[in-house]
């Protein structure tokens, strides 16, 4: 098998809480903690997890938009965490992100052209201005949008075709891996759809790797080759899409699956209640993070020891005391 596209090893975000006159450090928010997974080329890696869970930390400790308290990454064999100001210039181009909110991530002084261009100028990849200008035309179009719209402001656009600015803006230094960060979950139902059978054309066409980062259980499955579960800053199991929602393992992950909706009222399923709020990442749990909410957690050993994520099938890993074999 060839060498993988990314790769994450045990990567860490703390963020320290200052209090007090002086603003000491009185505590720290654990984000991310000690999250690891490799992602193979072409491949989609759908995460998922409640609000909070670190999802979109770790993407952007991934590209170094936030810089990690621990950890490596790795993207093709370079280390990202060690990386340089000028190494990370480089690496930029293979890596991109698309930002949840189409409305806060596009500047609304700047035009559209000027949004999607500032990356070729930056990066010097068209060496003459009618280049730029053909490959704006180009980006503009490839999203779903015409020439016209390059002469454009942010605000004179929908949720859709902002998002699709975004994605072009991404496309422009043609990446090779793309971080989705809840790319869709602020656009109506009927326009995610649109989005995401977008985002499927593109990775096709031009063979593009995804981290699709989500709340939505239902648009993870179609989209994703494989899916990450994470819940307060760590992955508690990961399979292929099609193992993790026909035999998940994890009680979390059975708790949120079966919490979505089911079209067809014949079909009846036992709903998995989860006990209680979510802690405070300030003050995790010790041992299982979730064992304070777990349904068949045992005293003693799940209150107390950490489980690490252990291989229980054909690409299918889970972090769970009792469902490890």
């Amino acid at each position: 098998m060839s060498a993988p596209l990314l790769t994450v090893e045990n990567l860490v975000k703390h963020f320290p809480v200052r209090g007090g006159i002086l603003k000491r450090e009185i505590g720290r928010v654990h984000a991310v903690d000690g999250v690891s997974f490799e992602l193979a080329k072409g491949e989609t890696l759908g995460v998922v997890g409640e609000s909070g869970c670190g999802k979109s930390t770790m993407g952007r400790c991934i590209l170094r938009l936030i810089e990690p308290t621990a950890g490596k990454v790795t993207f093709e064999g370079k280390d990202v965490t060690a990386a340089n100001k000028d190494d990370l210039r480089a690496l930029a181009r293979d890596m991109q992100i698309i930002f949840q909110d189409p409305f806060a991530s596009l500047n609304p002084r700047m035009t559209v052209a000027s949004i999607i261009g500032e990356a070729l100028t930056i990066h010097k990849l068209t060496p003459t201005r009618e280049a730029y200008d053909a490959r704006i035309v180009e980006l503009l179009e490839t999203v779903g949008l015409s020439a016209d719209h390059r002469r454009r402001y942010p605000h004179e656009f929908s949720g859709g075709q902002r998002q699709r600015i975004g994605i072009a803006r991404a496309l422009a230094v043609n990446p090779k891996l793309i971080i989705c960060d809840e790319a869709v979950s602020a656009l109506d139902v009927s326009i995610q759809a649109q989005v995401i059978n977008l985002l499927e054309d593109l990775q096709e066409k031009f063979g593009l790797t995804y981290v699709f980062i989500a709340h939505d259980l239902s648009v993870v499955e179609h989209t994703s080759n494989r899916v990450a579960v994470m819940y307060l800053g760590r992955i508690v199991e990961i399979a292929s899409a099609h193992d993790l929602y026909t035999q998940p393992r994890h009680p979390y992950t059975e708790a949120l699956l079966s919490a979505v909706p089911i079209p067809d009222p014949t079909i009846k399923r036992k709903h998995i209640p989860i006990a209680g709020d979510v802690p405070s990442p300030i003050n995790p749990p010790v041992g299982c993070h979730f064992h304070t909410r777990c349904h068949i957690a045992k005293k003693g050993l799940c209150d107390v020891e950490r489980p690490v994520l252990k291989v229980v099938g054909d690409g299918h890993s889970v972090a769970c005391h009792l469902r490890d074999s």
